[in-house]
């Protein structure tokens, strides 16, 4: 069965989708769509913008989103068993499975990206990549012993990857725990706040208001959603989910591990990037993993 899987924020970079416009009709007219939702023209922002043009919250999540639905729409035969997206990624998912019209979700992601800027210039926040660890457990545990600030762990992307979020002085508090724990390697990352963290509770209201009014539709195949890592197909639970996923941990290594144990054998990253292709080799060497 193939599985095909949709990258979030930070696969973005400069000159995207320029090669997409260039040669097919369907995108002038999907990034022609997406810059009339937006009010803004992200198409060239996304074909000649700096790299820190494309940093910009409000450019970022529905740059990569643009840019994954679309490619998906130009893959010949594109017919997938099962679907699943990391973070943002998930909305690049439920367009693919039918869940969601690209006019929807890109309105959903634009809303989404604004309100976790806001929450993320609220309060200072940050997250942090802990590598080479004896066991999730320990990590987990560890972030529960910090009960003066929000630590917590945000994703699970493999196993021996294991990314926290919450304050800074909790993450900072976390990496010392950590370090001293002997955990080698505990990375701080270069990102503008606590996402999937208690601290994204702002903008999950902003979202939730969003995706109550939104019409989705039932799929054509199986989402596997960050939230709960389990195959679901009914549209009011993917809403429920989608809502819950800004502030609950994204359960990258247990979706995985349950769309092959459903028999998924072949996954395809419909790109921008190669980072989810890496993971899942990672978390289990006897499948496939390529570029869709």
């Amino acid at each position: 069965m193939n599985a095909y899987i949709f990258p979030g924020q930070g696969s973005q970079y400069k000159g995207m989708g320029k090669d997409l416009y260039e040669r097919s009709d369907l995108a002038k007219d999907y990034f022609s769509k997406a810059n009339e939702i937006l009010s803004f023209d992200i198409s060239a922002i996304m074909f000649e913008g700096t790299d820190e043009d494309l940093k910009q919250t409000k450019v970022t999540q529905p740059a990569v989103f643009i840019h994954s639905v679309i490619s998906a729409l130009l893959i010949d035969g594109f017919k997938p068993d099962m679907v699943a997206g990391h973070s943002l990624g998930e909305f690049s998912a439920l367009v693919a499975n039918k869940t969601m019209t690209f006019e929807e979700a890109l309105r959903l992601v634009s809303i989404r990206a604004l309100a976790m800027q806001k929450a993320c210039e609220a309060i200072p926040s940050t997250m942090a990549a802990v590598l080479k660890y004896e066991s999730e457990e320990q990590v987990e545990t560890i972030c529960k012993s910090i009960t003066d600030e929000i630590v917590v762990p945000a994703n699970y992307n493999c196993p021996g990857q294991l990314v926290i979020s919450g304050s800074v002085k909790g993450i900072d508090t976390a990496i010392e725990r950590l370090t001293a724990a002997g955990i080698r390697r505990v990375l701080k990352l270069q990102v503008g706040g606590a996402f999937h963290s208690p601290l994204m509770e702002p903008a999950r209201e902003e979202l939730a208001a969003g995706i109550d009014k939104a019409h989705f539709s039932a799929p054509i195949c199986p989402i596997y959603q960050n939230y709960t890592a389990k195959a679901s197909t009914d549209p009011a639970e993917i809403k429920a989910n989608l809502i819950a996923q800004l502030t609950a941990p994204v359960l990258w290594t247990q979706s995985v591990r349950n769309m092959i144990a459903d028999g998924a054998t072949a996954f395809y990253e419909v790109v921008p990037g190669n980072v989810l292709q890496g993971l899942v080799i990672k978390i289990d060497g006897s499948v496939s993993a390529a570029k869709a």
